[in-house]
């Protein structure tokens, strides 16, 4: 079974071409969907994130105050990364039992998405790498208009990612999603490339 990663920079569209994959029968594990769930249901997370950014990082009925949390945590590099530290081991092994259970059925590929795979040691155990690619400026429109935030937030959250270069040095396919070329070939291709 093949491990596979798929990042990119903000706003690029991962999320996008793991539907597709998904699609075609691939399982996705989205490590910052399941960090989200992790930190409203881990215990040691919850102490955790309430140490670092107050007990109002919690909404009563315990659901994440996400717009107070990333408010501190992208504008203070030594508190997101505390932060990080308790919750990325944690995803890691939630990744590595929800392997076993994919090998278990037989799948040919999975496919790991993350935003930050090669900022953190999210790319652990990987064996391949797609980079999801967008102009700066598309980048920019779509996560603004996505996230309802401003172009300075945006540029700050991008600030605490590799820049799409450095990610693509570090890739073995390239999915340009820039509104010009079709994703669904581009996945496609690669799809009957790893089953």
């Amino acid at each position: 079974m093949q491990k596979i990663g798929v990042t990119g920079s903000i706003g690029s569209g991962k999320s996008l071409v793991c539907s597709i994959f998904k699609q075609l029968g691939a399982p996705i594990y989205n490590a910052d969907d399941r960090a989200k769930l992790l930190m409203v249901t881990n215990n040691e997370i919850i102490s955790t994130v309430k140490s670092l950014f107050g007990n109002e990082s919690y909404f009563e009925e315990g659901s994440l105050n996400r717009a107070h949390i990333s408010g501190i945590a992208f504008n203070n590099k030594a508190l997101l990364t505390e932060l990080n530290k308790t919750v990325h081991p944690i995803v890691f092994a939630d990744f590595d039992n929800w392997i076993l259970e994919q090998k278990k059925i037989g799948v040919p590929y999975i496919i790991k998405e993350a935003a930050l795979m090669f900022e953190t040691d999210s790319y652990r155990g990987l064996e391949k790498f797609i980079v999801v690619t967008a102009p700066l400026q598309l980048r920019l429109e779509r996560t603004m208009h996505r996230d309802n935030i401003t172009q300075e937030q945006v540029q700050a959250r991008m600030n605490n990612q590799f820049t799409q270069e450095e990610k693509l040095a570090k890739a073995n396919f390239e999915i340009i999603n820039d509104d010009k070329h079709s994703l669904i070939e581009q996945v496609v291709k690669l799809h009957q490339q790893f089953v």
